[in-house]
């Protein structure tokens, strides 16, 4: 099945095979997507390397979402590889050491405004800046991770993640109308890097291990990609402002 067959993707977040964002690069290929992936210019390098190891090499645009320039860049870029834009997948997320991992009170506010900077407001910065060259049936995709509750460790990116959230279901009010969809993807807790980075992701494991009536396997990418890949294609031409759980079904569950 060609879910996206003759579409031109955005896949942000390629960083190692084990992310999520190569799982979807990957998965829109092999359903007949043309893909062009960005990167950290720091990175740029690393994630040419990862692309060799798609079906097919994928171009790697520098994007530094903290950079006006970059943004400002990005237009042009994917015009010149693409042409025009029918998804966008944001996967971008980062807070410093300082604002995780237990350090929730003590956190500075330089270093918070990094992680809602990073992780939150360039969901909104990224498809400004795309904006142009969609047209209706496009669709924005991000990865989340459930924060309707606190989690250990998590902090201040899990308040990143609700500011996601909400960022999201404003993206869909203002989109809408322009026949844009905007929806997310909460995946529990998976080996990426990102997952690495964190001080006390063995507890997300254990929580998984206990709760998820589906089970969960943390280094399986590929079913959060399939939902990915999905809200991507025409096939939920109606549903916007959505977060779909990916993750055994603990968001579902009690004790």
């Amino acid at each position: 099945m060609d879910l996206l067959k003759d579409k031109r993707l955005v896949v942000t977040g390629v960083l190692t095979e084990s992310s999520i964002a190569f799982a979807v690069a990957r998965l829109a290929q092999e359903q007949g997507a043309q893909v062009v992936l960005t990167s950290m210019p720091r990175t740029q390098r690393l994630t040419q390397r990862i692309s060799k190891r798609l079906p097919v090499e994928a171009p790697v645009l520098p994007l530094d979402v903290s950079s006006d320039d970059d943004l400002a860049a990005l237009e042009g870029l994917v015009r010149n590889e693409i042409g025009a834009v029918d998804g966008v997948l944001h996967a971008i997320g980062f807070a410093p050491a300082t604002a995780i991992g237990g350090n929730f009170m003590t956190a500075p506010w330089a270093d918070v405004a990094t992680a809602v900077q990073i992780s939150t407001y360039s969901l909104v910065s990224l498809t400004r800046a795309l904006k142009p060259l969609m047209s209706p049936g496009a669709a924005v995709v991000g990865l989340d991770f459930d924060a309707t509750v606190a989690w250990p460790a998590y902090d201040w990116m899990g308040v990143a993640k609700a500011g996601l959230e909400s960022a999201t279901r404003y993206l869909a009010r203002e989109l809408g109308p322009e026949g844009i969809r905007v929806n997310l993807v909460a995946a529990g807790p998976l080996r990426t890097t990102a997952a690495r980075a964190i001080d006390g992701f063995d507890g997300f494991e254990k929580v998984w291990s206990e709760k998820a009536p589906l089970g969960w396997d943390v280094r399986d990418t590929e079913p959060a990609a399939r939902a990915c890949i999905a809200l991507l294609s025409p096939w939920f031409p109606a549903t916007t402002g959505e977060i779909v759980h990916v993750d055994g079904g603990v968001h579902a569950v009690g004790a």
